[in-house]
C-alpha cells in the first residue's frame, strides 16, 4: 500500500522544554526534516514539573503560525508521547548533579530509557526511527533498544553527529576550505572523552586529509579538541551545547531518511555486531552510509595501529558502562 504523501508525520521529542529540545522544535515545525510540503504532528514529552514550561513552548510554536504544524501533543506520559510516532528524538536525560558519581548517573538514566524503550515497543509505528541524544547517549540507546524486543536494532541510533561536525569544522579551518569540501571523516566509539575523531580515510577536495595536516596536529589539536569541546563550551557560556546539538540531531535524522552524499559517510552510533572487532552489546560510533531510508556500516576500511588502539580504548569504556547497568537489562 502506497502511503499518502499528505499524511501528517508524527515526531516525538523528549525533554522538549529543555535547551536542545527548544532549539530543535521550531526547525522540525518549519519542515527542515521532511520538506516544506509534509505536515507534522509533534509529540512533546516532559517530566511533570516541566509541563508549565512546555505549555509556554507550545504557545510560541502556535505563535509562529507554521503552515506544516498540524497539531501538538503535550504530555508527561511516555505511552502517549510515543503513540503512533514515526520518528523519535530522545533528547531528555538526567544530567549529573553535584556529588553524583558517573555510575549513579548511568543507573538513573537506565531507568528512564528502559521505560521509554518499552513505550516505543508498545506504541510507536512499527517503522519508527529512534535517535538517542540524551547522555550517555550510546548506553542510553542500548538500554532503550534492549527494552524494545519487537523493534529492530537498525531502528535505534545514538548521536555522534555533533562530534562529527566538530571534527569537520576543525579540519576545514586548518585546511582553509569549506566544510562541504571534506568527506569521509569518522568519529568512532563513545560520545565521551574517549571518542576517536579519525581522518585517516578523509578527503579534502581530491587530496587525502593526511597530506594536508600532520600527525602532531591530529594528536595534539584535532583529537583532544573534539573530545573536550563540550566542556569548553560549558566553561565559555555557562551552559552546555544546545543549538549545535539540535542541529546535529537534525543532520543525523535527515541523512538517515534522505541518504548520505555519494561516496561519503557520516558518523552514527549503531548496534555493534562484530565490525572492526567490536563485539555485540554496545552502541558504537561507526562510519555509516544511508540509502533509501536504510543504513549500513562502512566495512573493510584499513586502520592504522594508532587508530585501532584508540578504538579499543573507547570500546573498553562502553563495556564498562554496560556492566554498570547490566542488571537493569531484560533477559531474553
Amino acid at each position: 500500500m502506497i502511503e499518502p504523501q499528505n499524511r501528517p508525520i508524527r515526531i516525538a521529542v523528549t525533554g522538549a522544554a529543555g535547551h536542545i529540545g527548544y532549539a530543535l522544535l521550531f526547525r522540525l515545525a518549519a519542515g527542515e526534516l521532511l520538506g516544506r510540503e509534509r505536515p507534522v504532528i509533534l509529540h512533546l514529552l516532559e517530566i511533570t514539573p516541566a509541563l508549565p514550561a512546555l505549555s509556554g513552548v507550545a504557545m510560541e510554536l502556535a505563535d509562529c503560525a507554521f503552515p506544516l504544524l498540524e497539531d501538538l501533543v503535550l504530555t508527561d506520559q511516555p505511552d502517549k508521547a510515543f503513540d503512533g510516532v514515526d520518528y523519535a528524538f530522545l533528547v531528555g536525560s538526567r544530567p549529573r548533579s553535584q556529588g553524583m558519581e558517573r555510575k549513579d548517573l548511568l543507573r538513573v538514566n537506565a531507568e528512564i530509557f528502559k521505560i521509554q524503550g518499552r513505550a516505543l515497543n508498545e506504541r510507536a509505528s512499527r517503522k519508527v526511527r529512534v535517535l538517542v541524544v540524551g547522555n550517555p547517549a550510546n548506553t542510553n540507546a542500548m538500554i532503550a533498544r534492549e527494552n524494545a524486543p519487537d523493534l529492530k536494532d537498525s531502528q535505534f541510533t545514538s548521536m555522534m553527529r555533533l562530534d562529527h561536525n566538530r571534527a569537520l569544522s576543525l579540519l576545514a579551518k586548518s585546511c582553509r576550505v569549506n566544510v562541504g569540501d571534506i568527506q569521509r571523516v569518522t568519529v568512532w566509539g563513545n560520545h565521551s572523552s574517549t571518542q576517536f575523531p579519525d581522518i585517516e580515510q578523509a578527503q579534502v577536495g581530491d587530496e587525502p586529509a593526511t597530506q594536508k595536516v600532520d600527525q602532531r596536529w591530529i594528536e595534539e589539536t584535532l583529537i583532544p579538541t573534539v573530545q573536550q569541546r563540550g566542556a569548553a563550551i560549558i566553561k565559555a557560556r555557562g551552559a552546555s551545547s544546545a543549538a549545535s546539538a539540535a542541529s546535529a540531531a537534525l543532520d543525523h535524522m535527515r541523512d538517515w531518511i534522505h541518504g548520505t552524499p555519494p561516496g561519503s559517510w557520516v558518523s552514527m552510533g549503531v548496534a555493534a555486531s562484530g565490525q572492526y572487532g567490536i563485539a555485540p552489546g554496545v552502541f558504537f560510533g561507526y562510519p555509516v552510509e544511508c540509502r533509501g531510508g536504510e543504513m549500513r556500516i562502512v566495512e573493510a576500511l584499513k586502520l592504522s595501529d594508532f587508530a585501532r588502539s584508540r578504538i579499543h580504548l573507547t570500546d573498553q569504556e562502553l563495556r564498562e558502562e554496560r556492566s554498570g547497568v547490566l542488571d537493569l537489562l531484560p533477559h531474553r
